[in-house]
C-alpha cells in the first residue's frame, strides 16, 4: 500500500542553519530576516522554469513556471544596481535587499492581449505569516495576483495581504539605488479585481512597487503580468523573518537535565527539527519562520515521564518563544505501546485509553505511556483518527501486586483507507497549482497539484467519486474535466487529466507605405462567437486566452481605404497546445486617392460658363494679397529668429566645451 500523506506521514527535516543576511529591529534580538535565493532559469522564451527558495527554517522552496517572452533583461538579477532600501516600507521590516537577487519577467508578448502567467508552486504550504513578496517597476503595466490555499480554495484579497505601494527610487530615501523616481508614483491595488496597476498615464517610470504579506498558508501563487504601453518588465522579490524557540528541561529531583530529546513540529504535523539538551538542560531551535502553529515535544529519557504535558505550543509571530519542561521518575507500574499502520508509519495524535486510569495521545513516533497504572485487570483502547481502522489490538493485561516492571508492547496496528490520486500534465509536463476536487461519501474535498503536477487524496472511504479539475490561469482542460471513479480497497493512482495552454493571436493593419491604420475593425471567429477588435494607434490588435484550434480573422476595410490587387481581408491561424503567440499575416490597405472638388469660382477658366474670361483682378483680391504678404513676412522673421537661436546655441556649446 502506498505510504500515506497527511498527519500520519512525518518528514524529519534537517536542522542545518541557513545564511541570514540582515538583522531587523524587533522584540527579540534573535530576530533575523533573509531575502530569497533563486536558481537560474531554464527553458526559453514562452517556457521558463526555475526555483525560488524562501530562507528560514524549515527551508521553503517553490518551483516556478512562466510563459514570459525572452529578452536581455529577463532572468535572475543580482541586486547590485537595483534594490529595496531599508528606508522603504518593506525594507523597514525585512532589511535592505541590496546585493540580494530578484527576478525580472515580461508579458507573453508586447501587447495588451498577451499577458504572461508565472506560477510559484510551494513544496509545502507557506506559513501564514513571517514572509512577504514585492512586485516592482509596475508603471506602464499591471499585475493580477491570485493564490490557492492547501485545500484548493482561492485566497481572498484580504488574505493576500496588500500592504501598500511605494517608490524605491523616490528622492530622500536613505540608502536607495541611483535611480530617480517620484514618491507619488506608486501602483494602486484594486481588491475587486486583485490587480496591481501602474500610473494612470501608463508612463514608463522608475521605482513603483507594492508589497504583500499573506495571512493564510499558500500552495500556489500566480502573477498575471499585462502590458499597457511599451515593452515593460516587472520585478519580484521574496523575503522572510525568522525567530527562535528555546527552553530547558529540568528533573524534578536532580535539576537541569542534559541529553534529553526535544523536537519541533510545524503546523502540518511534520517534525522539522530535533535536538538534545546540553549545557544545563538547555535547547534551542534557531531561525524558524516567524509564525504560529509550532509544537515543541519532549522525548523523556528511559525511566522518566513528563510532569504535566509533554508538548507545548510555540508562537514566533511577534517574538521568540520559550517552552520549558520538567520530568520525574516513572512510578510503577507503567504501561506503554506503539500505534503504527500496516506500512509501519506512526499514527500520530490517536487517543489511547485505559478505563479507570485515563487517556493519553500518541506522539510523533506513535508511542504512548501511562504512569502509575493500579493493580488489577485492564484493557487498552485506541480511538483511531479519521481514515483509519484498528486491525490488531493488544490483549487485556494484569498488573500484579508488588510488580514494578514496566508493561510494554501494548501495540496497535491500524489499516488505512485507500487513496486516490493522479497527475495533471500539459504537453507531457506536470502542471503545478491546479485545484482538484473529489465528491464522495465524505462530501467535497479539494487539493492542489504539486510542482510535478501530482495530487493525492489519502484516507478516503470506499465508494463512488466524482473527480474534477479547474484549469488554472493560462490553461484550458483538454478532454474531460470530470471523471467518475469507484474506490474500493486499494489505491487509485492514475486518475489523470490533460491541460492545454491558451494561445494568443496578434497582428497589424498597415498601408502599402507601411503606415499604421488605426481604428480598423478586425474580427476573430471563436467557438463562443465573433470577437471584434479595434486596431491601436500603431495599427496592431490582439486576442488572448484562445483554446487550441483554427481561427478565422477578418478585416473590415475602413472608409478611405481599399484592398490592393492580390491583397486579402481574411486569414486563418492555428493556435497550438503550447500557448505560443500566433502572428496573423499583416493586412495591407491602400489609402484612396483624394478627388478634387469642382471649382465654383466665377473667374476660374476651368468652369465652362467662364470660358474665355480673364481671372478677376477686382478689389476683392486685395485681402488675399495682404494675407500672403503677412505670411511671407512672418516666415522670413521665423527664418531670421531660427538663425539667431542656432547661433546662440553654437556660441553656448563652444563656451561650455560640449
Amino acid at each position: 500500500m502506498t505510504r500515506r500523506i497527511g498527519a500520519a506521514v512525518l518528514a524529519l527535516l534537517g536542522a542545518s542553519a541557513l545564511a541570514l543576511t540582515a538583522a531587523v529591529p524587533a522584540a527579540s534580538a534573535a530576530t533575523t530576516s533573509s531575502w530569497a535565493t533563486w536558481s537560474e532559469l531554464s527553458g526559453g522564451s514562452g517556457s521558463y522554469q526555475g526555483t525560488m527558495t524562501l530562507a528560514g527554517q524549515p527551508e521553503l522552496t517553490a518551483a516556478l513556471t512562466s510563459d514570459s517572452v525572452g529578452g536581455g533583461s529577463i532572468g535572475v538579477i543580482p541586486g547590485t544596481t537595483t534594490w529595496l532600501a531599508a528606508s522603504t516600507p518593506v525594507g523597514a521590516k525585512y532589511g535592505s535587499s541590496r546585493g540580494q537577487a530578484y527576478l525580472n519577467l515580461r508579458p507573453k508578448a508586447n501587447n495588451a492581449a498577451s499577458p504572461s502567467t508565472t506560477t510559484y508552486s510551494f513544496a509545502t504550504p507557506t506559513p501564514p505569516s513571517g514572509w512577504t513578496f514585492v512586485l516592482g517597476d509596475i508603471d506602464a503595466d499591471q499585475v493580477t495576483v491570485t493564490a490557492i490555499g492547501p485545500d484548493g480554495s482561492a485566497l481572498t484579497p484580504d488574505e493576500l495581504g496588500f500592504n501598500g505601494g511605494f517608490n524605491y527610487c523616490a528622492p530622500g530615501l536613505v540608502g536607495k539605488p541611483s535611480c530617480t523616481g517620484s514618491a507619488t508614483d506608486v501602483p494602486t491595488w484594486d481588491p475587486a479585481t486583485q490587480v496591481l496597476r501602474g500610473n494612470d498615464a501608463a508612463a514608463d517610470t522608475a521605482g513603483a512597487a507594492g508589497w504583500f504579506e499573506p495571512s493564510v498558508p499558500i500552495s500556489s501563487l500566480t502573477f498575471t503580468f499585462q502590458q499597457r504601453l511599451g515593452a515593460p518588465v516587472y520585478q519580484a522579490w521574496f523575503a522572510s523573518i525568522a525567530r527562535d524557540v528555546t527552553g530547558t528541561v529540568t528533573d524534578q529531583t536532580t535539576g537541569p537535565l542534559d541529553g534529553v530529546g526535544v523536537r519541533l513540529i510545524d503546523r502540518d504535523g511534520r517534525v522539522v527539527a530535533s535536538t538534545t539538551t546540553a549545557g544545563g538542560g538547555a535547547y534551542a531551535f534557531a531561525g524558524y519562520f516567524a509564525t504560529d502553529g509550532y509544537t515543541v515535544q519532549l522525548v523523556p529519557p528511559t525511566g522518566k515521564i513528563a510532569v504535566g504535558p509533554a508538548r507545548a505550543a510555540a508562537d514566533l509571530t511577534d517574538a521568540d518563544d520559550v517552552a520549558d519542561f520538567t520530568v520525574r521518575d516513572i512510578v510503577p507500574v507503567a504501561v506503554s505501546g506503539t500505534a503504527l499502520d500496516t506500512d509501519g508509519v506512526p499514527i500520530v495524535g490517536a487517543t489511547v485509553t485505559i478505563v479507570g486510569v485515563g487517556s493519553v495521545t500518541t506522539d510523533t513516533d506513535g508511542n504512548y505511556l501511562f504512569d502509575t497504572v493500579p493493580v488489577g485487570d485492564h484493557t487498552v483502547l485506541l480511538t483511531p483518527p479519521d481514515g483509519y481502522a484498528v486491525q490488531n489490538a493488544p490483549a487485556p493485561f494484569t498488573v500484579s501486586a508488588g510488580n514494578e516492571t514496566v508493561i510494554t508492547e501494548q501495540d496497535f496496528v491500524l489499516v488505512a483507507n485507500p487513496s486516490l490520486g493522479g497527475v495533471i500534465t500539459s504537453g507531457g509536463v506536470g502542471v503545478a497549482g491546479v485545484t482538484v476536487s473529489v465528491d464522495g461519501p465524505n462530501g467535497v474535498e479539494s487539493a492542489v497539484t504539486a510542482a510535478d503536477g501530482s495530487y493525492r487524496f489519502p484516507l478516503l472511504p470506499a465508494g463512488p467519486y466524482e473527480v474534477s479539475i479547474v484549469a488554472p490561469e493560462g490553461y484550458v482542460v483538454s478532454g474531460a474535466a470530470t471523471r467518475e471513479e469507484e474506490l474500493a480497497g486499494t489505491d487509485l493512482d492514475a486518475v489523470d487529466f490533460e491541460l492545454a495552454r491558451l494561445g494568443t493571436v496578434i497582428g497589424d493593419v498597415r498601408t502599402d507605405s507601411d503606415a499604421p491604420v488605426p481604428a480598423a475593425t478586425v474580427t476573430v471567429t471563436t467557438p463562443g462567437g465573433p470577437v471584434a477588435l479595434i486596431t491601436t494607434a500603431e495599427g496592431s490588435y490582439g486576442l488572448a486566452d484562445l483554446a487550441p484550434g483554427s481561427y478565422e480573422v477578418t478585416l473590415t476595410v475602413p472608409a478611405g481605404y481599399s484592398v490592393p490587387a492580390g491583397g486579402a481581408t481574411t486569414a486563418t491561424v492555428v493556435v497550438g497546445t503550447d500557448g505560443a503567440v500566433q502572428t496573423v499575416p499583416t493586412f495591407v490597405l491602400v489609402a484612396d486617392a483624394v478627388v478634387p472638388v469642382p471649382s465654383t469660382n466665377p473667374s476660374d477658366p476651368a468652369v465652362p460658363s467662364n470660358a474665355g474670361r480673364l481671372p478677376s483682378t477686382g478689389a476683392d483680391a486685395m485681402p488675399w494679397i495682404v494675407a500672403a504678404g503677412a505670411l511671407f513676412v512672418l516666415g522670413a522673421a521665423g527664418v531670421v529668429t531660427a538663425a539667431v537661436l542656432r547661433r546662440r546655441r553654437a556660441n553656448r556649446d563652444e563656451l561650455s566645451g560640449e
